[in-house]
């Protein structure tokens, strides 16, 4: 079943530019994507164990070497039972892609012709008819490659041969006296676990695996290529800097750069398309260009749509179309879009150290939202749809901001068109993982700079971007995990070395390169970062902070959430499996226990040992699971109640705290994972839960250390009006309290509306029967509610919730009531594509749902499937529900 599902993403491409048709003469562009051969090289030393790779086989690209051996059936599927282990040589050998092409007269006459390659992964020598054109070095970099004089009308040959970043780089890092620090050392004796290669060479540190994912270091073709002619002149970018934005006008500075064929007098011209298609002229330039030339074209727009945020406006989106002409006629065309809106990261001294608030057309926002990793291991093998729904479903849960992690690479041009489309706001960090860089080393730094200003410039027209981040540990790991400390003690001199060239490269040339490209957007050294390299990091009154002494180290209870009140919390987050049918996807039909070798295959955390970590904190809450299925179900209910408290403390600390973003949004694969949404796309409760802790209008109900604070929590710009009503009862279905009181909820805001001791709220009531429900409701607004439980899970004797199913006709929508408490009600279709419209939720005793059922099943089968379950499945082993 996985691999049908990914046969079809292999059609996935990625769009190589902005061009636009210009007609006869203009710059033509050959796609050479598509079909190409591909083999492991006749003399690598791979190929005395795996001779059949030396013939030639059809391959894709876009691409990867390992979906190709998927494609021609080589190698089992790298996600299905656990075949990791013997797959780790593919990483090891050289591999070699071919193509022919045959070239037009129009294209051959032409004055220039470039072959374009948008992304090479990685060390990789670039052939044509037997001349090497390139020698490429970086994954994130774009090459073009002049090859004027050098193509013939028939039988091109490309030729791209790609060698090992193990096997190539492992001789001069075990060469070193003493090593710099990698991030994941290999269980599989690829390389040796103290000469890690990763960080010296620029290709996805997460191809080497992660605590989420797999080890395939995979290489290939991963972007586009095409051969580009010319005759005139080519645009080569179009930068919409946005100089002044208000609600009065915008000033934009449309900056228009020309690469010209030959010397000559061109006109530029440039056309808006305004959010409601109105097509305008805007302005225009004359232009004697000898060699490559920038334009800059001023923009007035009056009276402009803003874009904003998801839950503070609307995403109008102007177009603009540049076009070169020469003797009248338009020799190019260029295409970008963008919205108007002013954007700033606001860090100024307070009561509490020094803010750290996103400010969009003037408004403070709170940044609600995930941190998003790759959408798979294989880059190229998503569909921009896949990719679509994933961000989709971050809206649909109310945030507003992804944090695009830099282990991973930069997601392309479709992930950044659905945040524009949908209101995400990205804060994109460059492509370092962790560990440390041999930035000391000016080629090194020079290559990053070059990738840098690559990437800066395809996305800095994209207004959901709004912050770019050096890295992502890298400083919190030099200073406080023993990684500074371990080198300075074996070798001061290098340990300087080292930190002033990371100094150098993160403080100083990204910052220089993000002020010179970005078009106004914040730099941010490092995250964590208080961006004081002399000082300290990761902590509570600057900056933001990733804090992991909940799930990682001392592994406390979630409730230690409640003490840590950042300025802005960037990472957080605990683990749990993803639904039953994603793990059969993977794991087939077998019997499944936490130690079955498939499953510890698919728990990387603690090399494999995290269902251990995950006991843990199912066992403090909630007691001990009594088999496999009820343990994915109480991970799920753990991670879901655990984040749902942080984010919660996070809103209700604001404006101290100014941003919530858990870790992670989505899976490189299926397995266990911090993720509140898994490979295939299904939600976990943990996303159901966003849906209502981010709402723009909430209730923090929080209790700590036997005193309940009930928090209104309002990101709506203007004052709102509502009820506050709260009620006790016991677990049975009597209410034994019900009072209502009339509040008012000030604009961007978090205000206390009560605080109540154990004693007040339950005056004697036994804490272990009883349950507190505060809900909020305001005109226009979902009704929020906020649970307050006085034992643990696992100290209540949970009742038989006494579930009613009502269907409707049709079969799709359903009533679902309830007697007594249902807590962490789940509704389980099985095998079936149904989904409801909400899930994971909490039903008070006498209370109704209507759900809408969504999916491809029947109705018939949707109801024969239907499976409920709640805590009191999973605690109470007499339970008779469903």
């Amino acid at each position: 079943m996985i691999a049908r599902w990914l046969g079809l993403a292999l059609a996935a491409t990625v769009p190589l530019s902005a061009h636009a048709g210009a007609g006869a003469n203009g710059v033509s562009i050959q796609s050479l994507d598509g079909a190409w051969s591909f083999r492991l090289q006749p003399g690598d030393k791979q190929a005395a164990d795996h001779h059949a790779m030396t013939t030639w086989r059809r391959a894709t690209v876009p691409g990867t070497v390992h979906t190709d051996l998927l494609a021609s059936h080589q190698i089992p599927d790298p996600y299905v039972g656990a075949p990791e282990a013997g797959l780790q040589w593919i990483g090891l050998a050289g591999w070699e892609y071919r193509r022919s092409f045959d070239v037009d007269a129009v294209a051959l006459r032409a004055r220039r012709n470039d072959l374009v390659f948008a992304g090479l992964d990685t060390l990789a020598d670039v052939w044509l008819n037997g001349e090497r054109i390139l020698s490429a070095d970086n994954s994130f970099r774009t090459w073009r490659v002049p090859v004027h004089g050098r193509l013939k009308a028939h039988g091109n040959e490309l030729r791209v041969v790609f060698h090992s970043p193990i096997a190539t780089l492992l001789p001069q890092v075990q060469a070193m006296p003493h090593k710099i620090a990698g991030n994941y050392t290999s269980p599989y004796g690829d390389e040796p676990k103290d000469a890690m290669t990763a960080n010296f060479v620029r290709k996805p540190g997460y191809h080497y695996g992660w605590d989420w994912g797999p080890r395939y270091v995979t290489a290939g073709i991963w972007q586009p290529v095409s051969l580009q002619s010319w005759d005139d002149a080519r645009i080569d970018d179009l930068q919409l800097r946005q100089d002044h934005v208000d609600g009065e006008r915008a000033e934009l500075t449309a900056r228009v750069r020309i690469d010209p064929a030959a010397p000559a007098h061109y006109r530029l011209r440039l056309w808006q398309i305004a959010p409601d298609g109105r097509r305008s002229a805007v302005g225009g330039r004359e232009v004697d260009a000898t060699t490559m030339s920038t334009v800059d074209i001023p923009v007035r727009v009056d009276h402009p749509q803003r874009w904003y945020p998801n839950g503070y406006g609307a995403q109008p989106l102007y177009r603009y179309e540049a076009e070169v002409l020469a003797n009248d006629r338009v020799v190019d065309r260029f295409t970008r879009r963008t919205g108007l809106r002013s954007i700033e990261l606001r860090r100024e001294k307070d009561a509490s150290g020094r803010s750290f608030d996103f400010v969009v057309n003037g408004i403070p926002v709170f940044a609600k939202g995930a941190n998003s990793i790759p959408f798979d291991m294989f880059a190229p093998r998503p569909s921009d749809a896949q990719i679509r729904g994933i961000l989709q479903s971050a809206r649909d849960a109310n945030m507003n901001m992804l944090r695009s992690w830099g282990g991973g690479y930069y997601e392309r041009d479709a992930f950044f068109d659905a945040a524009d489309e949908l209101g995400l706001m990205v804060w994109q960090d460059f492509m370092f993982g962790g560990g440390m860089q041999p930035a000391y080393d000016p080629a090194f730094r020079a290559n990053v700079v070059a990738e840098a200003r690559d990437q800066l410039q395809r996305l800095r027209n994209h207004p959901s971007v709004v912050l770019w981040c050096g890295n992502n540990e890298e400083e919190i790991a030099w200073k406080y995990w023993g990684h500074g400390k371990d080198l300075t003690a074996a070798d001061p001199a290098f340990a300087k070395k080292v930190w002033d060239g990371w100094q150098q490269l993160f403080d100083r040339d990204l910052r220089e390169m993000v002020a010179q490209e970005s078009g106004g957007i914040a730099y941010w050294p490092s995250s964590p970062s208080a961006d004081d390299m002399a000082g300290k990091a990761d902590i509570n009154d600057s900056g933001d902070r990733h804090y992991w002494e909940v799930w990682g180290g001392p592994a406390y209870p979630y409730e230690k959430y409640l003490e840590i009140t950042p300025r802005f919390m960037s990472e957080y987050g605990l683990q749990a499996w993803p639904e039953m049918r994603t793990i059969r996807a993977f794991a087939g039909r077998q019997p499944l226990a936490t130690d079955s070798p498939v499953i510890v295959a698919h728990q990387k955390f603690m090399a494999g040992k995290g269902n251990e970590r995950l006991m843990h904190y199912i066992t403090m809450e909630y007691g001990t699971p009594r088999d496999f299925s009820d343990f994915v179900y109480l991970s799920q209910v753990m991670q879901m109640d655990g984040i749902s408290l942080a984010a919660l403390h996070h809103r209700a600390s604001r404006p101290v705290t100014m941003g919530s973003l858990y870790w992670q949004l989505n899976d490189v694969w299926p397995g266990a994972s911090w993720s509140g949404i898994d490979w295939f796309g299904r939600w976990k409760p943990l996303n159901f839960a966003a849906r209502r802790f981010y709402a723009p209008v909430a209730v923090a109900a929080l209790r700590q250390n036997g005193r309940t604070t009930v928090t209104l929590l309002s990101d709506r710009t203007t004052e709102r009006h509502g009820r506050l009503r709260m009620r006790l009862f016991d677990l049975d279905g009597k209410l034994l309290r019900d009072d209502t009181t009339n509040v008012t909820l000030p604009p961007l805001s978090a205000s206390v509306a009560m605080t109540l001791d154990d004693a007040q709220l339950l005056r004697g009531i036994d804490a272990k029967k009883t349950v507190a429900a505060f809900d909020l409701a305001v005109e226009g607004e979902p009704v929020s509610r906020g649970v307050v439980w006085f034992a643990h899970a696992k100290d209540i004797a949970w009742p038989d919730p006494g579930f009613r199913r009502e269907w409707s006709r049709d079969g799709k929508t359903l009533r679902l009531t309830t007697d007594r408490i249902a807590r962490a009600v789940w509704l389980d279709f099985g095998d079936l594509d149904a989904t409801p419209s909400d899930n994971a939720f909490t039903l008070l005793p006498g209370e109704t749902i209507t759900l809408q059922i969504r999916g491809k099943a029947s109705p018939n089968q949707s109801q024969a499937a239907l499976h409920i379950r709640s805590l009191a499945d999973a605690l109470s082993p007499t339970s008779t529900s469903n």
